[in-house]
């Protein structure tokens, strides 16, 4: 039931997530840049971190807030360093099928990048619930007989 409702808060947090990253993706392409590279390649970028940092946040202070033994600096950003470089796989997966949807149905970048996010998605889950928010807690052999004394 646990694992139930690690990954449904994961959902709810990559869907802002994904409102963040849609919105600042359009704001560049729209607004800031022009041309295949600025629009296709340079507006993901920007907008992959503003999301990275969004979910971040959800997954160290709601999500796997439990997991996390002393909360200090420190740890905030080491593990913001480890959750932004494992993002980066899920970011180059993104963009490989960003890519291929672009070329072969022809959609506008915004469309692109949520049929990609969806890949991306699970590789993150995964990736996040098993290095970057592992369960540090042990169990004992006592503890799995139950009523034992």
């Amino acid at each position: 039931m646990l694992k139930l409702r690690i990954y449904l808060q994961f959902v709810v947090s990559r869907l802002l997530g994904t409102g963040v990253d849609t919105l600042v993706l359009w704001i560049c392409s729209n607004f800031l840049f022009s041309g295949y590279w600025a629009e296709y390649i340079l507006s993901p970028i920007i907008s992959f971190e503003f999301a990275v940092l969004s979910n971040f946040l959800c997954s160290y202070f709601w999500i796997w807030k439990s997991r996390i033994g002393r909360r200090s600096t420190s740890d905030f950003f080491v593990r913001f360093f480890v959750f932004n470089l494992s993002s980066g796989a899920g970011f180059l997966m993104k963009m490989v099928f960003l890519l291929i949807f672009q070329k072969i149905f022809e959609w506008d970048v915004v469309y692109c990048n949520l049929a990609a996010l969806i890949f991306s998605g699970l590789f993150n889950y995964f990736v996040a619930d098993l290095l970057v928010f592992r369960s540090r807690k042990q169990v004992k052999v006592g503890d799995l007989g139950g009523n034992e004394g």
